[in-house]
């Protein structure tokens, strides 16, 4: 599935850094809706079209100078895009000690597990 509108995809041409900024937060927004949720499939769609947006991004800023809106929009993606990375860090962190109380792991490749083993 493709998150590039379909002006894009249909005639080549790359739309204004300001309006593929605006796609990013929309599309970061709906990433943390998909991780509250735990919507894995959703989580990988975003993630995609993350990639694809950057590089639309990347084509689109080559050798521009960015004007005040374009600077606000891009802090809000940085922005948004960290919020997502913490809370992505921690599920992941809560769901590996679920993980660790469900099997009655005691870490043994972790630093404390190796230090109990001996």
């Amino acid at each position: 599935m493709s998150f590039l509108p379909p002006r894009i995809r249909q005639t080549g041409k790359p739309l204004p850094l300001r309006d593929t900024l605006r796609q990013m937060l929309a599309l970061l927004e709906g990433e943390r809706q998909a991780l509250a949720a735990l919507d894995l499939e959703r989580i990988l769609t975003c993630a995609d079209g993350k990639q694809e947006l950057c590089a639309a991004i990347e084509r689109s800023s080559t050798g521009i100078d960015l004007d005040e809106e374009c600077r606000g929009l891009l802090d809000g993606v940085r922005r948004l895009n960290e919020i997502n990375r913490k809370l992505r860090n921690l599920i992941a962190s809560n769901m590996q000690a679920r993980f660790t109380a469900l099997t009655g792991s005691i870490g043994i490749y972790s630093q404390a597990g190796a230090a109990r083993a001996f």
